[in-house]
């Protein structure tokens, strides 16, 4: 299987402050990787990087062919109430989402708001192509975002924190919908529960700073705490639990 991209040593920060050490990690065609660790941990700048958004400060970040030419890469970011009050249409938001390729949204061809409305279907969205995001609920509003996400069809897909704005109601297709997208396109998903996403991912990447990649989807209080990633073990189930390591 061919990988998309890996990190060889990889240093990231913010002026004095590293915020990512000497990482590693490689990431192949239909990984499914979620991304964990402590706030403030690097979870978020490791997309960055990714993204070309925070140039490393030392190592090398390497893109196979494929992954480098054409918009190849999908993100969605953390959402926050604030991103509802734009006057514009769930079918203009998604269209968005060619805009790094196409430029405006005024030049979008008729292939293009076609492959919209074919999106707005497949993430269950019918009959809402002229809704504003006020009048979506949360599970709504994130299917839009994902939506602009992977309306490019890239072969990389990052989420950070998709989770945080899906209401209950919603979640399990959300994630079954993730499962139906790793079929052609790579994952890379921050979330902070990990109980939840150990039954859709396939591999974790634990993130304090240094990475240490976890090749499984079931992990458990130990593996976090040999890796340094002191973080809530969330076991769902019929009787919910939460399991807390003792603080030093």
């Amino acid at each position: 299987m061919a990988y998309l991209f890996e990190m060889n040593s990889l240093s990231a920060s913010y002026g004095a402050n590293v915020v990512l050490q000497d990482v590693d990690l490689k990431v192949y065609e239909n990984d499914f990787v979620g991304v964990i660790g402590p706030n403030g941990g690097g979870k978020t700048t490791l997309l960055k990087v990714i993204l070309g958004l925070v140039k490393p400060l030392k190592g090398r970040m390497v893109f196979n062919n494929e992954l480098i030419n054409g918009n190849s890469i999908g993100y969605l970011p953390q959402i926050s109430t604030g991103d509802i009050n734009y006057p514009v249409t769930v079918t203009d938001i998604i269209l968005s989402g060619l805009m790094i390729r196409k430029g405006i949204i005024s030049g979008m061809s008729s292939s293009d708001k076609n492959k919209a409305h074919a999106v707005i279907d497949e993430l269950g969205l019918s009959g809402m192509s002229a809704s504003f995001l006020s009048e979506l609920s949360g599970g709504q509003m994130q299917r839009v975002f994902l939506g602009r996400a992977i309306i490019g069809d890239p072969k990389l897909l990052l989420l950070d924190e998709p989770g945080n704005f899906v209401d209950t109601t919603f979640e399990n297709d959300f994630y079954e919908k993730l499962k139906d997208l790793n079929n052609r396109m790579a994952i890379l998903m921050v979330s902070h529960d990990v109980g939840t996403i150990s039954s859709h991912i396939k591999s974790f990447a634990c993130v304090n700073r240094s990475l240490h990649y976890h090749p499984s989807h079931e992990i458990t209080n130990e593996d976090l705490l040999a890796y340094g990633c002191p973080i809530q073990l969330i076991t769902h189930g019929d009787v919910p639990h939460t399991v807390l390591k003792k603080h030093i």
